[in-house]
C-alpha cells in the first residue's frame, strides 16, 4: 500500500522529467546536430560516465563549502529571530541589519571577499549569506504565529518570554523553520558556487567555467546538471526530515 501511494505521487514527476528528455533531445538533434552548445540528453550522460572520476574532485569541495555556509547562515539567523522574541526592543535594529545583508549583491561582494579571506572562507561566507535573510524570516513569522490563548496561559502561570519561547513559540515555528530550510538548501549551494567563480582553486564553479572557456559543452551541461542534482538532493533530504520531525504540520496543510 505504502508503495503504491508513492509510486502515484512519483508518477507525474516521472512522467514531467521523461518529457523535458525528450523534448531536449529532438530540439538537440534537430537545431544543434552540427553545434556542441547543446548536446543531447544521451551524450551528457554519455559524459557523466565516461568522466566520473573527475567529478568528485570538485563536488567534495563545493558540497563542503555550502554546507559549512548553511549551518553558520542558518544558526545565526535562528540566533537572531530568537533574540527578536526574548528582547523585543532588538527586533527593528536587527531586521534592518538582514534586510541590509539581504540587499548586498553577492557577485559585487564575492571579489572583497576573496581578496580578505583565504582558502574557502569566501565561499563559506557567500553560501551564509544566501541563506541567512530566508530562514531569518521564516524563523521569525513562525515564532510571531503563536497561538495567543497558549500564550496567555503560559502568562497566566506566571511564565516569561522565555517559557513562551520554548513552550509555545518554538513549537509553531517548526513549519515555517522547515520550509525556509528547504528553500535554504539550493541556495546555499549557489552561493558556494558564485564564490567559486571568482577565486577557488577547485571545486563545480571552477570547473564549470574552465569547461565554458574550453567550448567543452558537454561537460559544460554535465557539471550544470551535477549542480542541479546536488541541490535537488539537498531540498528533497530536508523535506524528508520535515515530514519525519514534524508530521503534524504535514497533514494540517492537507485538506479533509
Amino acid at each position: 500500500m505504502i508503495l503504491r501511494r508513492a509510486w502515484r505521487r512519483a508518477l507525474p514527476a516521472l512522467v514531467g522529467l521523461s518529457s523535458i528528455l525528450v523534448i531536449w533531445e529532438l530540439v538537440a538533434l534537430i537545431f544543434f546536430r552540427h553545434s556542441q552548445t547543446v548536446p543531447t540528453p544521451t551524450a551528457v550522460a554519455r559524459g557523466l560516465w565516461d568522466e566520473r572520476q573527475f567529478y568528485p574532485a570538485n563536488v567534495v569541495p563545493t558540497v563542503a563549502a555550502a554546507g559549512k555556509g548553511y549551518i553558520f547562515g542558518n544558526g545565526l539567523a535562528v540566533l537572531m529571530a530568537t533574540a527578536t522574541v526574548v528582547a523585543p526592543f532588538t527586533e527593528k535594529f536587527l531586521l534592518r541589519i538582514a534586510v541590509v545583508a539581504y540587499s548586498l549583491p553577492l557577485i559585487a561582494l564575492a571579489p572583497i571577499l576573496v581578496v580578505v579571506f583565504n582558502g574557502d572562507t569566501p565561499e563559506v561566507v557567500l553560501a551564509a549569506l544566501s541563506v541567512f535573510f530566508t530562514t531569518l524570516i521564516g524563523i521569525h513569522l513562525g515564532l510571531h504565529s503563536a497561538d495567543k490563548s497558549s500564550l496567555d496561559v503560559v502568562r497566566a502561570y506566571g511564565g516569561g518570554r522565555l517559557m513562551e519561547l520554548t513552550k509555545v513559540r518554538a513549537w509553531s515555528c517548526l513549519p515555517s523553520f522547515f520550509a525556509a530550510l528547504r528553500i535554504a538548501a539550493p541556495s546555499a549551494l549557489l552561493g558556494a558556487i558564485i564564490g567559486e567563480f571568482l577565486g577557488a582553486d577547485r571545486g563545480l564553479g571552477v570547473a564549470l567555467v574552465a569547461s565554458q572557456q574550453a567550448f567543452n559543452g558537454v561537460r559544460t551541461w554535465g557539471i550544470a546538471i551535477v549542480c542541479a542534482g546536488i541541490a535537488g538532493g539537498g531540498y528533497l533530504v530536508t523535506s524528508l526530515l520535515a515530514r519525519l520531525l514534524v508530521p503534524w504540520a504535514q497533514s494540517a496543510g492537507r485538506p479533509q
